[in-house]
């Protein structure tokens, strides 16, 4: 763990550097490609032995998910990392920890699907991530990594996130930002809070602190009188309009005088924004707009631009599953078009390029 300022490593890596020293309680995993390193890189590291975290390899992920639940529901930081369909286990959980507001980090370095699919990178979960997997009413912040170093910066704003709202955080991410290795600044190493820091900042956790002189916390997501039952979902579905309301974020390049705009997220973002350079170098005034948070969807920077922008074009690794959204945010007020690969095939800028010159007409 005595790295230098910088260091040369995978996005997997990183991320289980980060988690380290971001003052990580837990991990709970289990492998599957692409993120196998996550678990391998925190059993090399040992933390264990230097800071008191807990790593264990849970025997599937419908564990990982419960282990999760227990471990947030005390106030501790937690998190895991899975692929597509270990992710896709994990739902049931997950919807459960959102209703019973508990706080962790789960990490998705997405491979192609549908089904166990193919282990070359996909950006195919996006809904599953922004619209919610389980069942009921219920969101979960979700932010996109574009680089090996906000694989790293990520764990750290996600649990801030996780417990300012008691909300699981997904880190969507993909096989290529996982796999690929580039320079990396780690955060500098925090203290693992104490039982005590703990208690003062989460009074709702059920840790048996300080129970002589209050009664138990109990975090279940199970209630039988449907008056209550409504009562807890406009409580929550107001707490996820607060994050609509004040956590979008989002970056844009070459936005402030382009007329064609590329959205994309993620790995593709990356291309995109050379696909820009391109277009520009041919004296066409495009520009790229990139969510960070994919929910809450950053909509109030999109529209922004709209009054110089003449058409939109959304590229991903899937289908089209982000177009949606994009048309939602500027009330479909722009021509918006889709660009995608599947099955783990990634595109390179000059496809980009040419899907844009082909809507551009």
């Amino acid at each position: 763990m005595n790295l230098q300022k910088y260091a040369l490593m995978k996005g997997n890596e990183a991320l289980a550097h980060a988690a380290v020293r971001c003052g990580c309680d837990g991990y709970f995993g289990y492998p599957i490609t692409p993120q196998s390193e996550v678990l391998e890189t925190l059993s090399l590291l040992k933390p264990w032995e230097t800071t008191g975290m807990v790593v264990l390899q849970g025997e599937s992920e419908v564990a990982v998910v419960n282990m999760l639940y227990g471990g947030g529901g005390t106030g501790k930081r937690v998190m895991t990392s899975s692929s597509s369909p270990g992710i896709a286990l994990m739902q049931e959980g997950i919807s459960y920890m959102a209703a019973a507001e508990i706080p962790c980090l789960i990490v998705n370095v997405q491979r192609g699907g549908p089904g166990l699919g193919t282990i070359q990178p996909s950006q195919g979960d996006y809904r599953q991530a922004t619209v919610g997997g389980g069942n009921g009413d219920y969101h979960i912040l979700v932010l996109a990594p574009d680089s090996v170093q906000e694989m790293a910066d990520f764990v750290d704003l996600s649990f801030q996130l996780a417990f300012k709202y008691r909300n699981p955080v997904i880190m969507l991410s993909d096989g290529v930002i996982g796999q690929m290795m580039e320079k990396v600044c780690l955060p500098p190493q925090k203290p693992r809070r104490t039982e005590e820091q703990i208690w003062e900042e989460c009074s709702w956790a059920v840790n048996g602190h300080n129970l002589s002189r209050r009664k138990p916390n109990i975090l279940t997501s199970l209630e039988m009188d449907p008056h209550v039952m409504e009562d807890r979902n406009i409580a929550l579905q107001q707490k996820y309009e607060r994050m609509r309301q004040t956590e979008q974020r989002s970056e844009s390049i070459s936005c402030e005088d382009a007329e064609y705009l590329f959205v994309a997220f993620g790995s593709v973002a990356r291309i995109a924004e050379e696909a820009v350079g391109k277009l520009r170098q041919q004296g066409i005034k495009a520009g790229l707009f990139r969510p960070v948070t994919l929910w809450p969807f950053p909509e109030d920077k999109l529209r922004s631009y709209l009054p110089r922008v003449k058409k939109i074009l959304v590229c991903e690794l899937n289908s089209g599953q982000m177009i949606s959204d994009v048309r939602l945010a500027i009330d479909c007020s722009r021509p918006v078009e889709h660009f995608g690969r599947m099955g783990g095939v990634v595109p390179d800028s000059g496809e980009l390029v040419d899907a844009m010159l082909h809507i551009i007409g």
